[in-house]
């Protein structure tokens, strides 16, 4: 038997053993996070998907699927056994619903209660399934060759980065907890805890965090549950006497300890373990959104700053990559492109290591939309295609995210590419320009980077735009642009991603992404606040895809300007040939 095949028949004499019919997977791990450990990738290890979202549901005699969304679909088709797995769009056919028709109706369904929210377990129960929640997780039983848990040093975040201390943050979340007549807030994601305290780690492979629990009190003391051995002695002084170290197996007991008192918990970013041990313990469970989040998602000052900085060293190592794809990069493996870049990074002292793992796909792999190149699917790069690079950077003071969607020649670029890449720039331009009221969320914003290729007939399945972290991670809530409503407003102080697509299955892909840092606006009525982006990435778009025609003035006009500025601020510090390259990359479209 494959791999697979193995590993789902142990799974399933393991559910036996646990009396339960069928187990429901999802891809996170303890924190409920895109990013994992290579401990928690019990998804991939089980079914092959390396996706950064999915989930499986495993019956013991029926059929079994795995889920995921449009960016993943093309990966899952690619990764995963269909005689083993149905693959399955998990927005159109979700998997409650499909256990429930597939044979899951009257069975016992097991869960581990931490690795799943208590809103992510809703639809299952609303399936009319009984579920049961299971002591040990079947996954970890059969997985003997597990790697070891991370245990990295938690670090200190110096304020000239974070630029607000941990006391006056918690001060804050503390404030708005006694605001709402609660006593606790249990913290899961560690992002939040990172932001919180002004401490960073190396647990998790691209996001500088540690992995760990908190319970932040009404008065601003913390307890903090982490292993005391992975918090050197400076850290402890720079946490101050407020934050408690306390080892992860005296979280239960603490929990217990709430008796009482109000305990907010998010359902959706918090595993369901933590609210039925608060419950249990006699303590009220009060629903709410994690109180970091959106605090964590409005950068200050010294972040700000901190992004643009990020972003000028971004931007020096990518018009360094992309010369040398221009000039060498016909021949290169995918797998080497992407190194090149990592490499163009490497060459600041500042840069710490990538932001996610880069997306580099040559002519069909382009089509993609999350492809992650192996040693087997390394494809090399071929004259006259498409080339779509996505990658960032994580760097002290700020997190990059960037696409940009090339023509190795030497031929022209052909029409059937021209087309839809300009209609996807038109998308990107008509987003970068858009000035709106306060209080918009992104779904409102989001058909304005559709709107050029919808008239074409054309569309993408993914979201627009996503938050970025400040040296965190890449993917940050709570707000989207996205066709997806999410009730989260657009702030000052954001910073999002601006990336429409187009992709032809078997031949390219197309996507375009700059991050966007969100301001106020110099327009709206007297009392009536508007605003609008700044563009903080600095890199040219490929003028070899562009139908001029099809721009508008205005857009021609905003593109000329952009890359005037990206010129002004790279090319001083590129080498003689880097400097002549940028000038034709970033020369006006009038004359093109």
């Amino acid at each position: 038997m494959t791999d697979s095949a193995s590993r789902l028949a142990a799974l399933r004499a393991a559910l036996g053993q646990m009396n339960v019919d069928g187990f429901v997977l999802p891809r996170g791990d303890e924190h409920l996070g895109e990013y994992v450990a290579p401990c928690a990738e019990r998804l991939a290890w089980l079914t092959g998907f390396t996706g950064s979202a999915g989930m499986t549901v495993v019956q013991r005699d029926g059929p079994s699927a795995v889920f995921s969304d449009g960016r993943y679909i093309t990966q899952m088709d690619q990764q995963i056994d269909g005689a083993l797995w149905s693959r399955l769009h998990i927005r159109d056919t979700p998997p409650a619903h499909w256990l429930a028709a597939n044979g899951g109706a009257g069975k016992r369904i097991g869960y581990d209660p931490r690795l799943v929210g208590e809103a992510g377990l809703q639809p299952f129960l609303d399936a009319g399934l009984t579920l049961v929640p299971l002591a040990a997780n079947p996954v970890d039983q059969v997985w003997t060759d597990r790697p070891a848990a991370p245990a990295t040093p938690c670090l200190p975040h110096p304020l000239t980065y974070a630029g607000v201390d941990s006391a006056a943050k918690r001060e804050r979340i503390a404030d708005t907890l006694k605001a709402e007549g609660q006593d606790a807030v249990i913290l899961g994601d560690p992002t939040s805890i990172a932001w919180l305290l002004n401490i960073r780690g190396g647990d998790i492979p691209y996001i500088p965090v540690c992995l760990a629990f908190a319970i932040l009190h009404a008065d601003a003391r913390l307890d903090l549950f982490i292993d005391p051995a992975r918090v050197p002695a400076d850290t402890g002084t720079w946490l101050g006497p407020q934050v408690s170290i306390t080892p992860p197996d005296r979280l239960e007991a603490a929990l217990a300890a709430l008796t009482g008192q109000r305990v907010r918990i998010d359902p959706v970013g918090t595993a369901i373990w933590f609210i039925q041990t608060v419950q249990a313990a006699g303590a009220t469970v009060v629903r709410g959104s994690d109180p970091c989040v959106v605090p964590k998602a409005v950068k200050n000052e010294v972040e700000q700053d901190g992004a643009r900085r990020a972003h000028m060293q971004d931007g020096v190592a990518l018009c360094r990559f992309l010369h040398w794809l221009d000039e060498a990069g016909v021949g290169q493996g995918e797998l080497e492109a992407a190194g090149r870049l990592d490499s163009c990074r490497a060459g600041s002292p500042d840069y710490r290591e990538e932001s996610f793992p880069a997306i580099s796909g040559a002519g069909p792999n382009g089509a993609v939309i999350h492809y992650r190149v192996t040693p087997e699917s390394n494809r090399r790069l071929g004259a006259n295609e498409v080339y779509l690079i996505d990658s960032g950077g994580q760097y002290p003071f700020g997190t990059t995210d960037v696409t940009r969607t090339i023509w190795t020649g030497p031929d022209a670029g052909p029409d059937h590419v021209r087309g839809p890449f300009t209609r996807v720039l038109k998308g990107h331009i008509a987003l970068a320009q858009a000035r709106f009221p306060a209080g918009v969320t992104g779904h409102a914003l989001d058909a304005l980077a559709r709107y050029a290729l919808w008239q074409a007939g054309l569309d993408y399945d993914h979201g627009t735009g996503h938050g970025i972290g400040s040296y965190l991670s890449v993917h940050e809530g709570p707000a989207s642009i996205s066709a997806v409503y999410r009730p989260v407003a657009i702030e000052a102080g954001m910073i999002l991603s601006n990336e429409p697509g187009y992709y032809r299955p078997g031949a390219f892909g197309i996507r375009l992404e700059n991050l966007l840092l969100v301001r106020p606006a110099p327009v709206g009525a007297p009392g009536r606040a508007f605003l609008e982006f700044e563009t903080l990435t600095l890199a040219p778009f490929d003028r070899r895809l562009i139908d001029v025609a099809l721009l508008t003035e205005g857009e021609r006009s905003w593109l000329d300007a952009y890359h005037a500025r990206v010129c002004e601020d790279i090319a001083p510090h590129l080498d003689s040939a880097g400097q002549t390259w940028l000038r034709a990359a970033c020369a006006p479209l009038a004359g093109g």
